[in-house]
């Protein structure tokens, strides 16, 4: 017996389930699980579905599906158990910590195929944990040469995804695109709120009474991508920046390492610049 998880996205219509769920049933398929959400203002239909059954014909299924589908129907089939993801990172070791013990007791749901850093700081933690480091400085070479490089590393590692922990260079368009849906940011602060540099120097100097992170897909608007999840917690009078800042690392990490549970779960779908997310 094997487990399948079917993710859909399509216009919306009358008998979407009954004709989705004939066809699982025709190819002896029993769901586990099932969820569906319609964007009434888009007219669109999502949906993620957890079978179990004999997969011997994925290739038939997913036509047959795409066949009894809206014309404009995504359909995507997993079977893989596990992703694969690079993290980005800079000096900051708080994401990258948790990151690392998960993957270290097999609790993160993928597979950390290596860490690349703008700086030394964090390759001697890192390599402690039998993660292969790769420095690429950012100083002594332009921008599409540090982006090569980066692309070099990560395309030889054959990812899933790349995660941006406390990663702090902005990368360029044609980076992103070249990874369109694949790059996940935390954010230090309740998006939109405080977008681009020095948030919680921002926010103390608003006098905020909450702050918080966010985690999102990256796209070539800076700090404007589809948001996946967040989580605030209050700040007083007594808080500065660095009381802010040691607050807001806590929130970063458990931010973090949420919506990337989501994603390796194949929970989360992208429609235009928001997420349709079954918890």
């Amino acid at each position: 017996m094997n487990e399948l998880t079917i993710l859909i996205s399509c216009q919306d219509k009358v008998g979407l389930v009954t004709d989705i769920t004939r066809v699982l049933s025709e190819h002896h398929l029993n769901i586990v699980a099932m969820r569906e959400f319609v964007d009434e203002t888009k007219k669109a239909f999502f949906t993620r579905i957890a079978c179990t059954g004999i997969l011997n014909e994925t290739d038939k299924l997913q036509t047959k599906l795409l066949e009894n589908l809206p014309a404009d129907a995504v359909v995507n089939l997993v079977t893989q158990a596990g992703k694969r993801i690079a993290v980005l990172v800079t000096k900051e070791y708080h994401c990258l910590a948790e990151i690392l013990v998960k993957n270290q007791f097999e609790t993160l749901g993928a597979d950390v195929r290596c860490i690349i850093g703008n700086y030394e700081t964090l390759q001697n933690f890192t390599e402690k944990m039998g993660i292969p480091y790769f420095c690429v400085s950012h100083a002594d070479k332009d921008k599409h040469e540090f982006e090569a490089e980066l692309k070099d590393i990560i395309n030889r590692h054959e990812v899933d995804y790349i995660v941006l922990a406390k990663f702090m260079r902005i990368l360029s368009a044609d980076f992103v695109k070249d990874y369109a849906g694949k790059i996940v940011n935390i954010h230090h602060s309740f998006l939109p709120a405080f977008i681009g540099a020095n948030p919680y120097r921002q926010a103390f100097e608003r006098g905020v009474k909450i702050i918080g992170a966010t985690a999102h897909f990256v796209t070539d608007n800076l700090d404007e991508g589809p948001i996946i999840t967040q989580h605030t917690t209050h700040v007083d009078h007594n808080f500065g920046v660095k009381e802010m800042v040691r607050a807001g690392k806590e929130i970063e990490k458990k931010v973090l390492l949420e919506a990337l549970a989501l994603i390796f779960e194949d929970r989360v779908f992208v429609s235009g610049n928001k997420t349709v997310v079954f918890k």
